[in-house]
């Protein structure tokens, strides 16, 4: 028998939390287990070898069988639902990653539900007819091509009731590459593929196909409409290494910005004017590169563009690589994300180089959290690893903010007892907002919205799904047993998602520009004594990257906020119960005007 391979990761809030200690059943097609495994601390399992068939069998389009062994997952962990995942394909030679996106219990939940998903054959495979819709007349145009971060994709056809799923776009193409054609496949097919999957679901938000027609998503996942996502399934190291590198490339007519209608069927049982999956295995065997590939199917003055807009991201890719021996605000930026990434993910060693220099224990750094994040480990931060790396910051801090104003709104355990729907303002709509969008760090089926006190038609659409979600009447009224729903998710993520490390008695800061020990004491509830003491100094100076130790106390006056797209600082004040002079006289700020990703210090209640 052939040999390919199983790695499980299991984490939850878009990747922010690892979750150490998961219990994970590995069982064969007759239901009898093959490993018996446990999540480290960054949430991984080892990667174990696996009996399957020969890989030759994925690279034949005659081949009618199933051209590898399917094994199924059973994952369960204290405080969390557990996840039963059927048919995990492992093929010959290629590292299958299973991602376990598990839930916390709510609050008055008994026993843990089990979640089932069932992975299918690729779309490639499939027999029936495939017919995707191209735009015609193209109703609405963008000005600029951006990539949807996240992008909003409808499980079912565009007009089904099915649900929406709001995904990075990285991982959607992952999803749907994987769900698509076999990772066996030579790698110029590969790239040609994955490019004609970045193109279409482009082209589909570029020209607002179904927002236009009154949608609430970008995407389906129909095959007879659009391209496959099979939402929990597994992925590949090879194509999400693919993917990571080329995620904001994509196809365009020479003279043109709008990504090209890239259609594309399998080639065998279901052909189209547009890209043969399988043809492109020939062609890449005869030695055609990526781009001659898709010449070979669409107009020859197509070309590869990139598009440096990453809608969502704190910070653009500088163009350049860092690596050893690279200095500069880059730099700093990389330094100071990933010493705040570790207080999540401990594996990642302590960076000790000086701020904005990248030494040693920088690369060191890169190079462990490259490894957990399926990255090539060379400790060079490329595009795939800046845009990885800023993704994190995001999700991590994301989940730190949302805890604290928790506090400032003073979440207790009893749900208010107004009846809200739409058209309602207040403080208690402020409060439901919040509530949503922590419920939304945990189920992606119910979306992020803004918290700006208004009750509008975005809130409304989140309060619907999340009434779906719990079985609940979807009238998009939040009355009673919607309040209590809300707080049981709440309460239930409060208990059960393991809070970041790396310790419990103290955090490892890096100083910043305009720090003092006075600020930091404040910020982190604690005294400049104490922290002088804890790391020897007999001065009050401190120097932009020195690595300080601090007392983890509970509280503090301060926590830190990092500025999303739509914030101002009214709506902050607001948010937060303060006011804007305060905000900007504790920051330094000497005008209104905000950017994304600009850390800032809010006072606490």
């Amino acid at each position: 028998m052939a040999i390919g391979y199983l790695r499980i990761q299991a984490r939850t809030a878009h990747d922010a939390v690892p979750l150490q200690g998961v219990q994970v059943t590995v069982l064969d097609d007759q239901g009898r287990s093959v490993y018996n495994l446990v999540t480290d601390e960054s949430g991984e399992t080892q990667t174990v070898p696996l009996e399957t068939v020969s890989k030759d069998f994925s690279l034949q389009s005659s081949y009618t069988g199933t051209p590898y062994v399917g094994y199924d997952v059973f994952a369960q962990a204290s405080g969390f639902n557990s996840v039963y995942i059927s048919g995990v394909p492992v093929l010959e030679g290629e590292t299958a990653i299973q991602p376990l996106d598990l839930v916390p219990m709510q609050d008055m939940q008994r026993s843990p539900t089990v979640t089932e998903i069932m992975i299918d054959k690729p779309a490639v495979a499939m027999q029936q007819a495939r017919y995707q819709e191209g735009p015609e007349e193209e109703p609405r145009i963008l000005r600029q091509v951006a990539i949807p971060n996240p992008i909003t994709v409808h499980l079912g056809s565009p007009a089904s009731s099915a649900s929406n799923i709001q995904v990075s776009f990285p991982d959607y193409v992952k999803n749907v590459a994987s769900s698509e054609i076999y990772p066996t496949w030579p790698e110029a097919s590969l790239r040609a593929n994955i490019y004609a999957i970045i193109t279409f679901a482009l082209n589909r938000v570029f020209t607002e196909w179904y927002r236009s027609q009154g949608y609430s998503f970008d995407i389906t996942n129909s095959t007879a409409y659009d391209q496959a996502y099979v939402y929990g399934r597994t992925i590949y190291e090879s194509i999400s290494r693919i993917v990571d590198e080329i995620f904001n490339e994509y196809v365009r007519r020479q003279g043109q910005n709008a990504p090209y209608f890239t259609s594309f069927c399998n080639g065998t049982t279901a052909t189209c004017g547009g890209m043969s999956q399988w043809g492109t295995v020939t062609l890449a065997n005869q030695g055609l590169t990526p781009l001659q590939i898709l010449r070979s199917y669409y107009p020859d003055d197509i070309e590869i563009a990139e598009t440096n807009i990453v809608t969502g991201s704190l910070s653009s890719y500088p163009g350049t690589a860092l690596r050893v021996g690279s200095r500069g605000l880059d730099v700093q930026t990389v330094q100071t994300y990933l010493n705040r990434i570790r207080r999540n993910y401990p594996a990642i060693p302590a960076i000790t180089d000086e701020a904005g220099v990248f030494g040693s224990s920088t690369q060191a750094a890169v190079a462990k959290f490259q490894s957990i994040f399926n990255l090539a480990s060379d400790g060079i931060v490329g595009k795939a690893t800046w845009y990885k790396i800023s993704k994190l910051y995001a999700a991590v801090t994301r989940l730190a903010e949302l805890d604290s104003e928790g506090t400032t709104l003073g979440i207790g355990t009893v749900p208010p007892g107004t009846v809200l729907r739409q058209g309602a303002r207040g403080q208690d709509v402020i409060t439901l907002q919040y509530l949503l969008n922590v419920a939304a760090e945990y189920y992606p089926y119910i979306p992020s919205i803004s918290q700006d006190g208004i009750f509008g038609s975005g809130t409304r659409q989140a309060v619907i799904a999340f009434q779906n979600l719990m079985g609940l009447s979807a009238d998009g009224i939040v009355g009673t047993n919607t309040w209590r729903a809300l707080y049981d998710v709440y309460l239930g993520a409060q208990e059960n998602v393991p809070s970041p490390g790396p310790g419990n008695d103290v955090i490892e800061y890096v100083v910043r520009s305009g720090d003092t020990l006075w600020l930091l004491a404040q910020r982190y509830g604690t005294t400049v004594d104490a922290i002088k003491n804890l790391n020897g100094l007999t001065s009050n100076m401190l120097n932009i990257g020195q690595v300080l130790k601090i007392p983890a106390a509970t509280g503090g006056a301060y926590f830190e906020y990092a500025v999303r797209s739509g914030d101002t600082l009214w709506l902050l004040s607001r948010r937060f119960g303060t006011t804007v002079d305060t905000i900007k006289n504790l920051n330094g700020l000497t005008s209104d005007r905000l950017d994304v990703g600009q850390i800032l210090l809010i006072p606490r209640n």
